[in-house]
């Protein structure tokens, strides 16, 4: 099983080399210096569990950690677990041993009771937790630093979800563990010093804080709290982010639309960043409560909607998007042209007879967006017009990012919602494949096409799997993937030993500003 195990993340993990996680880190030895980060806004949530906010995984895990993690090539590795699990046979049974020693923030020992007692609220709260809740059987202690998972039926994609920084299995003090979470104490390299909303989120070094031996390695390996602090600022607004990018006032600036990118070619303090592919901007619909619980209905919006134009209007430059169905891009072994014969019409004439067969009413569809993903709102804009033309009513409402993700999680106040995402080295951790993520796309079909995939260890047949579920999506329209698009950020050229990935960690970063 080990060996079945050790081959299937050899292959699901083998993305293009644009987005692979860069390897061969240079430490530097001398601590100190703060960093300012601009982010595209304050995050709805500290709690690494409770959200899927990249926002959120891309700060808490500085603070929180996980057993397991990513190296550079998306294979699953050990965190604050000591080594990779031994696992039974049959498939269902994983001892885990941990770390001797770990500190959490409040100097405390990290142990098998924190670790169990963190898996089982992760299972209760977590959208990712509860896609394998159903799964396990049971999680036990075996002694103070080991644990052991025990599962109901093979489930191949655990590792990948206990290594997943998004909904995030983090492993906290038994004794904080609250719903909602009110101490934010984790085991990383930096510990939460002070938030004040809207202003910043200053994160200071744990020097508490024992790093793994081995060399870095993606988002594992030694991870060295170099910087003193790193300073996580709001900035909602792309062109004030650009600006401050510019200016040298932040030392890295997610999230920037492509036509700044000249400006940080000619920039003295800056340089630009790109992740290529980066991922998928996706319209989420609402089938579990309002209008978008008929297919039919789902079936007219990925018919009127053209993708083409609301990339064009997004990103600009055709060099940062390409207008392509699939669920993961060429180069990706999850690459599939599987069901994709919906995708991409364009067609409100053809919406509108889908309309009337639905029975549309003429209510206003919903839709959720945010400025402070710009390019979401662009898409917006275009995907309404084309909606107007089919012959719906369109109810375009703009929200700041954490107040978005809050109303999407009422199904009483939203059709659609816009979002985007990197592509997961394993498709189980796309939020659309949770029942339980907003959208809540639950159905026979979905089930059916799932079961078989989760339960294969076999790297071919999960392939030829994928595409069933491929099929299913396409067919049921919970989603409309938009295309695929390239990520613009930007870091200062103080800025030493960063390293782009798709969630921005600043663990053994340094700067060389005074």
């Amino acid at each position: 099983m080990r060996r079945r195990l050790g081959l299937l993340a050899t292959l699901a993990f083998a993305l293009l080399p644009g987005l692979a996680l860069i390897p061969g880190h240079s430490l530097a030895q001398d601590k100190g210096g703060v960093i300012n980060v601009a982010t595209i806004g304050e995050p709805p949530t500290l709690d690494p569990m409770a959200s899927t906010a990249d926002l959120v995984g891309m700060t808490t895990q500085h603070i929180f950690e996980t057993l397991f993690t990513f190296d550079d090539k998306w294979n699953v590795i050990p965190l604050l677990a000591e080594t990779m699990p031994k696992i039974s046979d049959d498939g269902k049974t994983y001892d885990i041993a941990l770390r001797n020693g770990v500190k959490f923030h409040d100097g405390t020992v990290m142990t098998s009771a924190d670790v169990v007692a963190s898996i089982e609220r992760w299972m209760a709260i977590a959208s990712r937790g509860k896609q394998v809740a159903p799964y396990i059987d049971k999680v036990s202690a075996e002694g103070d630093n080991a644990i052991r998972i025990t599962l109901k039926k093979p489930y191949a994609p655990l590792m990948s979800l206990l290594a997943f920084n998004n909904s995030a299995a983090v492993i906290i003090p038994k004794s904080t563990i609250a719903d909602p979470l009110t101490k934010f104490i984790g085991t990383g390299p930096y510990m939460l010093k002070e938030r004040k909303p809207d202003q910043y989120i200053q994160l200071v070094r744990f020097d508490g804080y024992t790093p793994r031996k081995e060399a870095p390695n993606g988002f594992g390996g030694a991870r060295k709290a170099i910087l003193d602090e790193i300073r996580f600022i709001p900035v909602p607004d792309a062109n004030t982010r650009l600006e401050g990018a510019v200016s040298g006032q932040f030392d890295y600036v997610d999230s920037l639309a492509p036509e700044g990118y000249d400006r940080l070619e000619g920039s003295k303090a800056s340089e630009p960043v790109v992740l290529k592919p980066y991922g998928a901007p996706v319209f989420v619909m609402n089938t579990k409560q309002g209008m978008m619980t008929s297919k039919t209905l789902r079936h007219a919006i990925q018919v009127a909607l053209n993708p083409e134009d609301m990339l064009l209007a997004a990103f600009g430059n055709p060099k940062f998007f390409a207008v392509d169905g699939a669920l993961y891009p060429e180069g990706y072994v999850w690459h599939t042209k599987d069901g994709i014969q919906r995708y991409g019409s364009g067609d409100p004439e053809a919406a509108a007879k889908l309309m009337k067969e639905a029975g549309y009413d003429g209510k206003p569809v919903r839709i959720l967006t945010s400025r402070q993903y710009e390019f979401h709102y662009k898409m917006a804009q275009v995907a309404a017009e084309y909606l107007k033309a089919a012959g719906f009513k369109v109810d375009l409402q703009i929200y700041d990012w954490a107040t978005l993700t809050t109303r999407r999680a009422d199904p009483a106040l939203w059709d659609i919602f816009i979002t985007h995402g990197p592509f997961p080295p394993e498709p189980v951790l796309n939020g659309w494949m949770s029942d339980s993520y907003p959208g809540w796309w639950s159905t026979p079909e979905k089930t059916k096409a799932v079961e078989p995939f989760i339960a294969e260890f076999d790297p071919a047949k999960r392939q030829k799997l994928f595409g069933e579920i491929q099929k299913v999506f396409y067919e049921d329209a919970p989603v409309f993937k938009v295309g695929d698009f390239n990520a613009l950020s930007a870091k200062a050229k103080t800025l030493e030993g960063f390293h782009p990935s798709p969630w921005p960690y600043f663990w053994n970063v340094s700067t060389s500003k005074k």
